[in-house]
């Protein structure tokens, strides 16, 4: 492999947008969307696996999701039900863990105990974690983060010299996770929608006109190979970057 390209993202976040859209153009109810868009998630988790991804993220539901309609917001909290129940074997099989990062409080409690079953049956996986945003916002994520902050130095747990980026990093949600080196989202727009705000100001962005449900594995390789094909300054120059490379 010539050392001009980069190895396989390590971490790739995806904003799975368009479900809805997709739905619409058809003349069926947005919920449809969301339904094919399950298939979406099955080829993208095989294909990160395949290609040795270690830890993939996905925005399945904002906190900002529970304004829309109550029939699309019951559909989708049915299908993360049928995810969890349907894919687990699959998911353990390919050595996969599956974690959750969001207000799980905020969950109905038929869909918190599907996520707990299968987050226990799966916490074996050493291969991937597959990361599911659910009822996911990263303002809030901060605001969090920074009442933790407040506790712990009112307990005298914390002086101000201690709250570090370090610190800060750890208390996020995806404290656990490395920060993505690859955000993808689908649908067209361009922006993060309060998705990892914090974790990807590094990220390499790959922004797709195509709708969710018509993600393919293919189209993930494609972007993949877009990425590996980038260089990665992090604050460098291009000339730094090669001579560490050199």
């Amino acid at each position: 492999m010539s050392d001009d390209i980069l190895p396989i993202p390590t971490h790739i976040a995806v904003i799975m947008d368009g479900n809805g859209r997709w739905a619409v153009q058809r003349g069926v109810p947005r919920h449809y969307g969301h339904r094919e868009g399950g298939r979406a998630v099955r080829e993208v988790v095989r294909g990160c696996r395949a290609m040795g991804v270690r830890y993939l993220t996905l925005y399945a539901f904002s906190t900002a999701n529970w304004k829309r309609p109550r029939i699309e917001v019951t559909a989708l909290m049915r299908l993360l039900v049928r995810f969890a129940r349907r894919e687990v074997d699959e998911l353990v099989e390919r050595g996969i863990s599956v974690g959750m990062i969001g207000r799980k409080e905020d969950l109905p409690a038929v869909t918190r105990r599907a996520l707990d079953e299968l987050m226990e049956r799966t916490k074996g996986g050493t291969e991937m974690r597959l990361t599911l945003a659910l009822s996911y916002g990263g303002r809030s994520d901060l605001v969090h983060a920074a009442r933790e902050a407040v506790r712990e130095a009112s307990e005298g747990k914390l002086r101000p010299e201690e709250l570090d980026e370090s610190w800060l990093r750890s208390r996020l949600w995806t404290g656990g996770l490395p920060d993505p080196d690859l955000l993808i989202r689908t649908g067209g727009e361009q922006r993060l929608s309060d998705f990892l705000p914090y974790e990807a100001v590094y990220a390499e962005l790959a922004f797709l006109d195509t709708l969710w449900p018509d993600f393919t594995e293919q189209h993930l390789r494609e972007v993949v190979e877009s990425y590996r094909h980038r260089e990665r300054r992090f604050g460098k120059t291009s000339a730094q970057v090669r001579d560490v490379r050199g």
